[in-house]
């Protein structure tokens, strides 16, 4: 559900914790707010308010998305290459900056470094994307929650790659949300209750992948399922409606995408 609250100044000195470079020891500890303070994208529970990572990617960036407010004052954040311009814009500085730096001018990334951002360079011939680097580095510092931004648009190939990046077995530790202005999208696995929150009448979708995806059953949609199939390419699952503020998804074997459209909330007259 999500929780209104006010946005804080996206000041480096409140978010940050700086990683150093190597050879110093310098290490700057982010100054304790009280939890009213920060502006949460959805209400979390207490289990899922630790530590999370915010990264950001090269792709469109949707003008509802707002970094400065969706930041939290414990976040690792993290640009993905071209993510760093995106956080320039907005006066935020990664903790870290990882990939070839093919869509990062020397001049900004500089810039970054020079705000303390730690620059992790990679060779352009390699074998993950910038995103999927990025990610790792979430996944290797044992961070559970990871929001990316920007993975979205421009580029259909890059698109499509980074939806199915989420079903990386050893991503499975993580849950992982993409992000784009009102629409989120996650992966949910079999063997566990997918929790889905939002408000009553927000749309969800889930779409199989990687095969049909059977024994699928739910609570708090609009058009339930009870131990069905959700066949690989078929529409079943699209455009489903959430009758209260959580719902749950149970399913035996295969992949959903699933993807919740937050719809604007309507102001009291």
């Amino acid at each position: 559900m999500q929780t209104e609250r006010q946005a804080l100044p996206c000041d480096p000195r409140n978010l940050l914790r700086i990683m150093p470079a190597k050879g110093k020891s310098r290490l700057r500890e982010p100054p304790l707010l009280p939890r009213e303070a920060v502006y949460c994208y959805m209400q979390q529970t207490e289990t899922e308010a630790k530590r999370r990572a915010v990264i950001v990617a090269n792709g469109g960036m949707s003008a509802d998305t707002d970094l400065k407010s969706l930041l939290r004052v414990d976040d690792l954040l993290i640009a993905a290459d071209g993510g760093g311009r995106y956080c320039l814009q907005s006066g935020c500085t990664p903790q870290f900056v990882i990939g070839d730096f093919d869509s990062l001018s020397a001049a900004q990334l500089d810039e970054l470094a020079a705000h303390g951002a730690e620059v992790l360079r990679h060779p352009a011939r390699k074998d993950e994307t910038d995103l999927e680097l990025a990610v790792d580095l979430a996944i290797q510092k044992e961070i559970r929650e990871i929001l990316v931004l920007a993975a979205l648009g421009r580029r259909w190939d890059q698109t499509l790659a980074n939806l199915l990046l989420l079903g990386l077995p050893h991503f499975a530790t993580a849950r992982i949300r993409l992000l784009d202005g009102n629409q989120e999208i996650t992966l949910l696995r079999p063997g566990a209750e997918n929790l889905i929150r939002g408000r009553r009448g927000d749309t969800v979708s889930l779409i199989a992948v990687n095969g049909d995806a059977r024994g699928v059953t739910t609570n708090g949609l609009e058009y339930p399922l009870q131990a069905s199939s959700l066949p690989f390419g078929a529409t079943l699952g699209v455009s489903n409606t959430l009758t209260a503020a959580e719902a749950t998804v149970l399913l035996e074997s295969g992949l959903l995408i699933c993807v919740v459209i937050h719809n604007p909330r309507r102001r009291k007259k």
